[in-house]
This record gives structure tokens, sequence and C-alpha cells, in this order.
């Protein structure tokens, strides 16, 4: 029934009740005021959250029954360093529902120049991958860094010195760039770039959903693999 008002020289108060709602009442006894909560009951229901991670390959998500909302995380394959021998190998797209959500991977640049990050499309937030370090040309310099993540760190680049000195690999599904190798000549060469990034709310998700896994560049010779992709999909009931 609806709520009513009632006042009285010593209670001011809302009484009633209401489906599903919370009825209060304030009393006023003697300048003192009180505010008294009725006792509730029934159950109270708390969000559950399964997760499901795809760290490579392709394949098809299904959405578990009962379940309300998922909220995507996914990067695409971070680019391998670069070589005397060779310009970084760029990584992998990664991808959700076809080219519904789209995170590509990081780029190649040739001459020793910075390789460019992953650009991705699709998400609520979407942020471009950041840049591997360039080559570093002068005598005795070491390789470049590879880029960054939310998931991890690049590879480093190899030592300088007399000798072929290898970056070192991005880790596995950080979606970073591989470091870049020091190569005889005293010549280290450009760190790998980054994948690109992006996080995604689906309300109402739909009941199946394609899926890729942007693989991590390969080095060549003594450059470090860039870092695969990987899915991280948390699911809502």
């Amino acid at each position: 029934m609806p709520l009513s008002r009632v006042t009285s020289a010593n209670t001011i108060g809302l009484f009633g009740s209401t489906s599903g709602k919370t009825t209060l009442q304030a009393n006023t006894v003697a300048g003192t005021s009180t505010l008294t909560l009725p006792t509730l009951t029934g159950t109270v229901s708390l969000t559950t959250k399964t997760v499901q991670v795809f760290t490579s390959g392709s394949g098809t998500y299904t959405t578990p029954t009962g379940c309300k909302a998922i909220f995507v995380r996914m990067i695409g394959g971070g680019s391998s360093g670069g070589t005397n021998a060779a310009d970084p190998v760029s990584g992998g797209s990664t991808t959700f529902g076809s080219a519904f959500l789209t995170c590509n991977g990081g780029g190649s640049a040739s001459g020793g120049s910075a390789p460019a990050g992953g650009s991705s499309s699709g998400g609520d937030t979407n942020i471009t991958g950041g840049y591997g370090s360039s080559s570093n040309n002068g005598a005795n310099q070491s390789g470049g860094t590879g880029a960054s993540t939310p998931f991890g760190g690049g590879g480093g680049g190899g030592a300088s010195g007399g000798a072929v000195n290898a970056g070192q690999n991005a880790s596995a599904n950080s979606g970073a760039g591989g470091g870049g190798g020091f190569n005889v000549g005293n010549i280290g060469r450009a760190g790998g770039a980054a994948g690109g990034y992006l996080e995604k709310t689906i309300s109402s998700p739909s009941a199946t959903y394609s899926y890729a896994v942007g693989a991590g560049g390969s080095g060549v010779t003594s450059a470090g693999n860039g870092g695969s992709g990987v899915i991280i999909v948390q699911e809502f009931y």
C-alpha cells in the first residue's frame, strides 16, 4: 500500500509497506531524534564470477548458462627485437568476436628505427601499444629494450661486447616487445613494440564469440622474441 505521513506532538513518521522497499520510522521525543530501521528478512544474493583465459590459438568462446555480463581484457602479440641481420618481426593480432574487438600486434621498422605499437578498437578502453627502443649505433652500445604492457615488461636488450649477445625474450602472454640484439660491429638494434590493449564490458552477451590470440614476433638470430597475446574473460551471474 502507499506510504502515509503521520504527525503528532512527539512523532513524525512514515508508515506502510511496499513490495521490495524498506520502511523507515523517525521519532522525535523530548528533543531527542531517533531513526528506527525495521528488521529485514529474506536472502541477499551476491554476484558470483568465473574466469576463462585464452593464451594461444583460435576457437569459439561459449558464454556460460546464466551469465548476465562479461568483462574482456585482451592484448595483441608484441614484436620481436631487431638485429643487424633483420628488422623486428611484427606480432599477431588478437580478436574476440571476429572484428568486434581487435588488438593489433606490435609493428616492425627498418634501419634500426623504433617500431610502433599495435592499435586497438572496439573496447570501452583502447590503448595503443608502446614503441620499442630505437637502435644504438655507436660503439659498445647494448640492444634496445622491448616495450612493456599492463601484463608485464619487455625483454632486455643484448649486452654490449665483442661478440653477439642476444636480446631477451618478452614474457609469454604479456604482449610486450622482445629485446634487441647486440651484434658484431658494436651495433645494438631496436627493441620490439607492444601489442594494442583494450577492456570491454559486454552486457547481455551473445551465446558464442570466435576468438584468436596473436602470437609474438619470432626474433631472428640474436633478437629476443615478442610476448604472445592473451584474452581474459570474467563472467558475472
